[in-house]
């Protein structure tokens, strides 16, 4: 949850301010979690669970609100208020089955390459800047 909404906020130092954030953050989870099981109602559980990224399917909620709250008006959005839960299931499900899964699939991280080595010289293993900058002003003085 943390990882798609950005929930961490450098400023909520304020306990009532954290408290707000986090119940913000709830509802957004929740908002999330609607999505994500009206998709599984129509695709499947073990496909949305498996091939769709939570990531991507905050970021598109998250932009498409606020074009939605520009877009349409106040009046537009009170017929939901109006809705029984089973009306208001058939209708996300309606919507679930609309969209185009391969737009929000997962892209999972390759094997991680092992670290090479570092490489030591034996005669000198660790070599100070302030030795380098003396050799090179030393180096200068010399050439004529």
């Amino acid at each position: 949850m943390a990882e798609y909404f950005n929930s961490e906020i450098n400023t909520l130092g304020y306990p009532r301010a954290a408290l707000f954030g986090f119940c913000v953050s709830l509802v957004a989870y929740m908002v999330l979690a609607t999505v994500r099981g009206a998709l599984a109602s129509v695709h499947g559980a073990d496909k949305i669970e498996n091939e769709v990224s939570g990531y991507y399917i905050a970021d598109e909620i998250s932009a498409t609100y606020r074009g939605m709250m520009i877009a349409l008006p106040e009046d537009e959005w009170q017929h939901f208020r109006s809705l029984s839960v089973e009306e208001y299931l058939n209708f996300i499900q309606d919507l679930a089955k609309l969209v185009r899964l391969s737009a929000y699939r997962k892209h999972k991280r390759g094997p991680k390459k092992p670290v090479p080595k570092q490489k030591h010289i034996k005669q000198s293993p660790h070599v100070s800047t302030a030795r380098v900058i003396d050799k090179r002003k030393k180096r200068k003085q010399v050439q004529p």
